[in-house]
């Protein structure tokens, strides 16, 4: 009779091998973010052109509204529509990734209860699709800056690391929220206040250098201010305001949420199957 293989369970062996893991099904991961991309704007009549379409309008109302209401000046000789959408990019990637990810575990209920995988694989591959988006915007920004002849300078080659603090405060805080969005469902209500919220407390429809002297240290622990800063810093050639202390508690607290948010995420991740 011929002998069975021997079965051998190690304690600890699955938290050892767990980021080997996320390497070995990154086909998964693959096929996660292109099904996302697809079913996103699946049977939509302009398909993929609401990528462009909402932040397109999003910048024509707070342009409108900033500059013709509250009269609010641009920086140097920067056109004000340009200062608005060097804001609105980022935001609308944060915010979209940010959401995506803390709904992609409830959404993939269906695979997660079936088989395993490194669980991390599914909140990731949502913010990768987001990203893809904010790529698509990209051009549109740099169409923008065409028709007001207004050209980048030198300080366009720090914009990957604005577009990886980006990525990574919303790839954190998206964790945090998918891990508590699988435990309490009331989050999926609490969630797009907080993005709602999150526009108004962010210089999206303004500059930072209107915000008061004493309230900038308090100001500047919200990780968007010095990312969306330093997006204008580099679109901008410069002429948009980037305070030292802004930038550094944006890397602190971005750098905080992802060490959080991931702690969280592989803490609570062995009870996803059964919760969700």
């Amino acid at each position: 009779m011929q002998e069975l293989p021997e079965l051998l369970i190690e304690p600890g062996r699955a938290e050892k091998n767990y980021w080997r893991d996320l390497w070995r099904y990154r086909e998964l991961f693959y096929f996660l973010a292109w099904r996302d991309i697809l079913v996103r704007y699946k049977q939509t009549v302009i398909g993929i052109a609401w990528a462009v379409i909402r932040p397109l309008l999003m910048t024509i109302i707070f342009t409108v509204f900033s500059s013709k209401v509250a009269g609010l000046k641009s920086p140097g000789n920067v056109p004000h529509t340009l200062l608005i959408m060097a804001a609105m990019l980022p935001w609308q990637f944060f915010a979209t990734a940010m959401t995506e990810a803390s709904n992609s575990m409830v959404g993939s209920s269906n695979l997660i209860s079936k088989v395993y995988f490194p669980r991390l694989v599914v909140p990731a591959g949502a913010v990768i699709t987001s990203f893809v988006d904010f790529l698509i915007t990209l051009g549109l920004m740099a169409v923008f800056m065409a028709f007001f002849q207004f050209m980048p300078d030198w300080h366009l080659i720090f914009l990957p690391l604005f577009m990886v603090m980006a990525f990574g405060a919303a790839f954190g805080i998206g964790l945090w929220l998918c891990a508590l969005n699988v435990e309490y469902r009331d989050f999926r209500y609490i969630i797009p206040f907080m993005v709602q919220f999150g526009l108004y407390v962010s210089p999206v429809g303004f500059s930072s250098s209107v915000v008061p002297e004493r309230w900038l240290p308090l100001y500047a622990l919200n990780p968007l201010v010095g990312i969306i800063d330093g997006f204008r810093w580099c679109v901008l050639n410069g002429q948009s305001r980037l305070d030292p202390l802004s930038l550094i508690s944006s890397i602190a607290v971005t750098s905080f949420f992802l060490w959080f948010g991931l702690r969280q995420f592989r803490k609570m991740e062995r009870g996803f199957a059964d919760l969700i």
